[in-house]
């Protein structure tokens, strides 16, 4: 996504946005960050992630479905089982990237107050 200096995406257009906007409302789940760091691994079934999280089938099945239509993850089906995998490394870059800047910026962002996870009152630090 190549961004002018006037903030502007080349053209005028909000495609790239729309995209970037999905791609990161796809990873704004605790349990779905969950999963991609598993899948960082290796591959693995819904099964092996239910014991592992401590979740429901159907609610790690829904996880990964969202990932899957994302784009994000892929399926190999093995006999009656599927193996899940991360399409493209790139998004543990992408996550790496993120960690970085949670370090430089504190909790700042835990501190947001619309997506926020802290305290109301809490400080500030970094």
């Amino acid at each position: 996504m190549t961004i002018n200096k006037d903030g502007r995406l080349p053209g005028g257009s909000t495609s790239t946005f729309d995209a970037a906007v999905s791609l990161f409302h796809s990873l704004s789940d605790a349990t779905r960050l969950a999963i991609v760091r598993r899948l960082a691994s290796r591959e693995v079934r819904v099964a092996d992630l239910v014991s592992e999280l401590g979740l429901a089938q159907s609610t790690v099945s829904a996880h990964m479905a969202c990932l899957r239509d994302c784009g994000l993850v892929v399926g190999r089906p093995q006999g009656r089982q599927v193996f899940y995998s991360l399409v493209r490394p790139e998004l543990l870059d992408l996550l790496a990237s993120a960690e970085t800047l949670l370090a430089v910026t504190g909790n700042a962002v835990a501190l947001c107050p619309v997506y926020g996870t802290a305290p109301a009152g809490s400080a500030v630090t970094g």
